[in-house]
């Protein structure tokens, strides 16, 4: 396809921590799809993304109507769209779109329309939208928040284990899972504290829990509490934005690595439907990949725009 032909080329990014996607489309129709390492958020956002613009780019010669990125964490400081618009070196593309994952998760998910979106993988974050605006809950981060995400679930067997260690809680069968990391549980801390991948090494545990929830009694409390903490999140956020008199159900779509247990996905529906009567459980339309694409899509005027930093090429 020559370059006279292309109508609308475009690049959508999903920016993870532990993985970044990208998708360039022409017309509509995906041409190429690219994974590269997560953000490294002790870095600088911009020439990370930049740099998986220009990987992706390379050698396609097709001018870019618009580029849309979802970023997990983004920060209010980080989400300048016409710092990134600057920065892309060569010929710019007309469009840039930059919002907080959420939102790209909330389009993949649900598209446009109102509802609510929880995605617990590493971290968790949910996002709800009504007619006049959009509430995102928890996604703070390991140290103050993301409950009933992957790492808190992790760090709760953690904690388990190391009770259990000590006589101050019940035996559990997690230990024997831990134990097999580190022999000496005595030193476990120790090796974690200076583990620069101990955010991800904490939530691996998360996989542990959900294969002994059917056996072990402290397994199963951990993947209850966090369904629990979940549905919590998602109350609190349509609570914000619903209007009293509509009695619409509520859509609501739960995506993320956590939501694999079956255990946790009952346990969350129960609690979210006895405390949201019109909260109904979805499947998921899309992933954030398909978000970040629908990101230059979202029509004007909607709810989820006030999340979105915008720039134009010659605005």
């Amino acid at each position: 396809m020559s370059v006279e032909t292309i109508e609308r080329a475009r690049l959508a990014v999903d920016a993870g921590q532990t993985g970044i996607k990208a998708r360039m489309t022409i017309d509509g129709v995906p041409v190429s799809e690219r994974l590269f390492p997560g953000v490294r958020t002790h870095q600088p956002l911009i020439p990370q993304l930049v740099a998986v613009a220009a990987a992706v780019r390379d050698g396609s010669g097709a001018p870019l109507e618009a580029m849309s990125f979802g970023v997990s964490g983004l920060t209010s400081a980080e989400a300048d769209a016409a710092a990134l618009l600057a920065a892309v070196p060569g010929t710019r593309p007309r469009r840039v779109l930059l919002a907080h994952d959420s939102i790209t998760s909330y389009l993949g998910a649900l598209g446009d329309r109102t509802g609510a979106v929880v995605a617990s993988g590493t971290g968790a974050v949910t996002l709800a939208v009504g007619s006049g605006r959009m509430a995102r809950v928890d996604g703070w981060g390991n140290i103050m928040g993301d409950a009933g995400s992957a790492y808190w679930i992790g760090r709760e067997a953690l904690e388990a284990v190391m009770r259990a260690h000590d006589g101050r809680g019940p035996a559990t069968a997690l230990t024997e899972v831990v134990r097999a990391r580190w022999p000496r549980l005595e030193d476990a801390y120790i090796d974690l504290q200076s583990d620069p991948d101990r955010v991800s090494v904490v939530a691996s545990f998360a996989a542990d829990v959900h294969t002994y929830a059917s056996s072990d009694a402290t397994a199963a409390r951990i993947a209850q509490r966090a369904a629990g903490e979940l549905a919590n999140s998602v109350i609190s956020a349509l609570e914000q934005v619903s209007d009293p008199a509509d009695e619409r159900e509520e859509p609501v779509a739960a995506i993320g690595g956590v939501f694999r247990s079956e255990l946790i996905l009952s346990s969350f529906e129960r609690v979210l439907t006895h405390g949201r009567a019109r909260a109904r459980l979805v499947p998921s339309a899309g992933d954030g990949l398909d978000g970040a694409a629908r990101l230059a899509e979202l029509p004007q005027g909607h709810a989820l725009q006030g999340g979105v930093s915008i720039a134009v090429d010659g605005a």
